[in-house]
């Protein structure tokens, strides 16, 4: 649990790769998440290659940063044979969360980058990957060495909370 305290948006990366055992055990932890009638709908496209990162850093206007990270995760959805595909968005956002938290748990940093909904930011990471037609693109993770450290904000409101009894 201490991840979920911990964790922070992390922008900036030390100048080196992440070991291969790491990026597996952090998709690993994202293929535990629980998911609609047990789908599990999600693929992993883990993307090393500078110009393919640099490429994926400008699909959106919020991840430039991404150009600097060693590591970018690019979760995808199959389209075809899900029980509930309506529901395959909310299975990769659990699955997402789960490697954000795998990766503070090994001393890395990340920052998720939303693309799904996004239907131009979609099909933009879907032609830099030239991804196959049956999936969707979900979202982008820029993971790496942090060389940035700062506490997470405490978001606890009280006053959010509704008892009903």
């Amino acid at each position: 649990m201490d991840s979920i305290f911990h964790r922070i948006s992390v922008r900036k990366y030390e100048v080196k790769m992440v070991e291969k055992e790491k990026i597996l055990q952090i998709l690993k932890a994202g293929m535990q998440a629980p998911s609609a009638c047990n789908q599990q709908p999600w693929e992993f496209y883990v993307v090393t290659d500078r110009e393919k990162i640099r490429e994926l850093s400008g699909v959106s206007p919020y991840s430039g940063c991404a150009a600097g990270a060693p590591v970018v995760i690019v979760p995808v959805y199959r389209k075809h044979g899900l029980i509930a595909p309506e529901y395959a968005q909310i299975d990769l956002s659990i699955a997402q969360e789960n490697i954000w938290l795998e990766t503070d748990a090994l001393g890395l940093g990340g920052v998720w980058f939303g693309i799904a909904p996004d239907r131009k930011r979609m099909d933009a990471v879907h032609q830099v990957l030239d991804l196959p037609e049956d999936v969707e693109v979900f979202s982008m993770f820029a993971l790496g060495y942090p060389a940035e450290s700062r506490p997470q904000q405490n978001r606890y409101d009280e006053s959010r909370i509704h008892f009903v009894e």
